[in-house]
């Protein structure tokens, strides 16, 4: 499997997509707000980066909803499929490898490894 970017429309997937883009790494883009995301994608990803790093807990639609107030991971990973926009975006799988938000640091060191 290839690189893939699950994107939406803020600054921080322009900026993911300029790095591998700047590197010539191939990847597939997802339009998460679009598509959405399904159940074992996210459960894969939430492995990899936990389910506290998956939550945009810094956005106005995250302090407005059920998951910012539930321990439940099974209320927060089905809210997180309802509604995308909840999600840190961009999330970048590499494999089994993910991470949410914006983090060349470790893109870099996925390079370095040779992305798989």
């Amino acid at each position: 499997m290839g690189l893939q970017i699950y994107a939406g429309k803020g600054f921080d997937t322009q900026k993911a997509e300029r790095f591998f883009k700047e590197r010539r790494i191939a990847y597939q883009r997802v339009d998460v707000l679009k598509y959405g995301i399904g159940r074992r994608e996210l459960e894969s990803v939430a492995a990899a980066v936990g389910l506290d790093g998956l939550c945009d807990k810094d956005s106005k639609a995250y302090r407005e909803s059920v998951i910012a107030y539930t321990q439940s991971r099974e209320t927060i990973l089905c809210g997180l499929m309802e509604k995308p926009q909840l999600l840190r975006l961009p999330i970048v799988r590499n494999g089994r490898r993910a991470t949410a938000g914006y983090a060349p640091d470790i893109w870099e060191q996925w390079i370095a490894d040779g992305i798989k």
